[in-house]
């Protein structure tokens, strides 16, 4: 079994444990045969997964450098192996806001082991880091913004966004931060990865963007067993999925825990 334990989220659905948070974030933890961590959150995914006594991670997964997602990074770092896209350590703003990791790289190295990812790779056995994902369909980058390279000013294209695609012997799990590289392309470049269809999706999908007319669009191909939507998709999307995939859908927060079979 594979059991994947939302740490940190802008809702809370459960009061037990008692004092889970939520917060304008993403975190969860996968249970294997590993333990790992895709993305840190803000500020609340250490307190939360002390509170649900988990184990602690031996992998750790960035999806993408933002500091929603990267903040609470430094209190799991302990003699880790941290994977991220380079572009990850890059500084980012947001109308001259700065919006990217609060850490240099050479900080963490000190702490973990990074690995780069540019191409998919096999972070623990079925499970795979994505990334760069390729772009066909729309995607959800943000307006004005930009990153700096060498010192220069350019357009953010969050190429540094990625998921965590599991196998399962029911279809594929896909696990987002938070789909800045668009939900189809992200859905049909996993499935070309792990060699099967995505059944399941868990996590942000920034589905916040878009009216209701393009996200039914979005959706309506899709092949879902279950989608649990969190962080950037938006109350007002979760509604409509809601509506539009029945018992298909989850309600999820901070402390809310899924389990699949694993192959």
């Amino acid at each position: 079994m594979v059991k994947i334990t939302i740490l940190a989220d802008s809702k809370v659905l459960s009061s037990k444990p008692r004092g889970i948070k939520a917060e304008w974030g993403f975190s969860a933890l996968i249970e294997t045969s590993e333990t790992i961590l895709f993305d840190a959150g803000q500020n609340v995914a250490f307190d939360n997964f002390i509170r649900l006594e988990k184990p602690f991670p031996d992998k750790i997964v960035l999806s993408h450098g933002h500091y929603d997602h990267t903040s609470g990074l430094l209190p799991f770092l302990r003699k880790s192996i941290l994977y991220a896209h380079p572009d990850v350590f890059l500084p980012r703003y947001r109308e001259g806001r700065y919006i990217g990791i609060l850490f240099k790289k050479e900080l963490i190295e000190t702490m973990a082991e990074v690995v780069e990812v540019n191409e998919p790779l096999e972070v623990s056995k079925g499970i795979w880091a994505l990334g760069e994902i390729p772009r066909e369909f729309e995607t959800s980058l943000l307006k004005d913004s930009f990153i700096r390279r060498d010192g220069k000013r350019e357009r953010d294209n969050i190429w540094d966004d990625q998921g965590l695609a599991i196998k399962s012997p029911d279809g594929g799990v896909l696990l987002l931060g938070c789909c800045h590289s668009g939900l189809r392309n992200t859905i049909k470049w996993a499935e070309e990865v792990i060699g099967d269809e995505i059944r399941f999706i868990i996590g942000g999908t920034h589905l916040m963007e878009y009216d209701d007319r393009k996200i039914r669009d979005i959706v309506k191909n899709i092949k879902l067993e279950l989608m649990a939507p969190c962080h950037c998709t938006g109350l007002k999307s979760e509604f409509l999925l809601m509506n539009l995939l029945g018992n298909k859908f989850k309600l999820v927060g901070s402390g809310s825990e899924i389990d699949f079979p694993f192959s």
